[in-house]
């Protein structure tokens, strides 16, 4: 097994010990669901929603619920953590490098968030009859490419922070805007058009997104500012990253 293998494999084996970001990461979005899905009303189309279900347009936010909640306060606190219990100096003197380490790190996270949004979708569909994404391949893009620019930004944060109380304080610095930008507080369309526009190349692509659920046509810039939220960040996250 290689260097990255054996890193990755001990990565997930710690994330399955601390339950609380799996139940989070897993079932989170799928809660959020039922307890939204049964409220009166959600079901049924609005005009204030163009003539969808409340239901329908929100799904893609539940996706943003769980890309955040891994990526923004999941991976930064698991590295802050060995920063402050002395493992990330440890390793130091061992052939990993900061890029091996922070890429394990968002793949066992990736790998929990992506079962979320499965399970997610599976309940949206078979509960509430919530139609599939229209345009599925530009809606998986959109999901890697969203996830990975979410991810890139708590790399960030984990690279700077001493402590994993630090790392969660500089990690809300974008947790709540994409969040409110995602439409997970209030739904998009009824976010003024300013933030909605705005929101419309945030990361992970809440617009995108239900673009490809309702099947509207996605602007490829969208896809470009995601892949350079993407690049730019893991690549500074790299840079930036301390042993101590």
């Amino acid at each position: 097994m290689t260097t990255f293998g054996k890193l990755a494999t001990t990565e997930a084996k710690l994330l399955l010990r601390t339950p609380v970001w799996v139940g989070f990461g897993v079932l989170l979005p799928t809660v959020v669901l039922l307890v939204v899905g049964f409220i009166p009303g959600t079901s049924e189309p609005s005009e204030a929603t163009g003539g969808y279900r409340f239901l329908d347009l929100w799904v893609p936010s539940l996706v943003v619920i769980a890309l955040a909640m891994l990526g923004l306060q999941g991976i930064p606190a698991a590295v802050a953590t060995y920063r402050e219990q002395g493992v990330l100096r440890r390793l130091a003197t061992t052939p990993v490098s900061p890029a091996l380490l922070l890429l394990a790190q968002v793949l066992v996270h990736a790998v929990v968030a992506l079962t979320g949004v499965t399970l997610m979708l599976a309940a949206a569909r078979l509960l509430f009859h919530v139609p599939l994404p229209r345009h599925p391949l530009s809606f998986v893009l959109t999901v890697l490419l969203g996830l990975v620019s979410v991810f890139a930004l708590g790399l960030v944060a984990a690279s700077l922070a001493r402590t994993t109380k630090g790392a969660s304080g500089l990690a809300m610095i974008v947790f709540f805007p994409i969040m409110f930008l995602g439409g997970v507080y209030l739904p998009r369309p009824l976010l003024p058009k300013l933030i909605r526009e705005i929101g419309a190349y945030a990361p992970p692509g809440a617009q995108p997104l239900q673009d490809a659920w309702i099947g509207a046509g996605v602007r490829p810039l969208q896809f470009v500012v995601l892949a350079a939220f993407a690049v730019g960040g893991t690549a500074l996250a790299v840079r930036l990253f301390r042993w101590e």
